[in-house]
């Protein structure tokens, strides 16, 4: 599925090639201000709700596959236009859970402003081949999502394990 804000500034893009990057940087703002007022909510009652709404073995998985990947869970699918998970879920569970409100701003931003405007910029090259083009190519925007949850999840596993070797106990000779 390609969502709405994507499918206006591919259109906005063969339209009127000058308004598609300030459409883009006004989709970039009204995301990043839906997503805290989601997250918000979200962190000031949401983990009664998460923790209701997650006690059957499939919310179970959800909160286990949240607490493990963290805001990996919220950047690919913040960043990749086709992508069949719905994102609220996971700005919830941000909330829910605890994250740091700065860190879930830089990943919702460094996901979104790329994604945005290689919209606007996909649409201002392409035209009105841009929508076929984006649906013709749907395996591999699924496949290149995957791969970047793999490659981002590799790197924040290192980056964990380093800091665990350098503040674990130290043995003495």
């Amino acid at each position: 599925m390609i969502g709405g804000v994507d499918v206006l500034l591919l259109l906005l893009g063969v339209v009127d090639r000058a308004e598609a990057f300030w459409a883009a940087f006004a989709a970039i703002a009204g995301s990043l201000l839906g997503c805290l007022i989601l997250f918000f909510i979200a962190r000031k009652g949401g983990e009664a709700y998460h923790r209701h709404h997650t006690s059957s073995p499939r919310g179970q998985k959800l909160r286990a596959w949240f607490q493990e990947y963290g805001l990996l869970t919220v950047f690919v699918p913040a960043f990749v236009p086709i992508i069949p998970m719905p994102m609220k879920i996971f700005v919830i569970s941000a909330g829910a859970l605890g994250s740091r409100p700065l860190s879930f701003t830089l990943v919702v931003l460094g996901a979104r402003v790329p994604r945005y405007l290689f919209l606007a910029w996909l649409g201002t090259r392409l035209g009105s081949d841009a929508l076929p083009y984006l649906r013709s190519h749907l395996w591999g925007l699924v496949l290149f999502a995957c791969g970047l949850f793999a490659l981002l999840y590799l790197f924040v596993y290192l980056v964990d394990r380093r800091r665990s070797n350098r503040s674990g106990p130290t043995a003495t000779a």
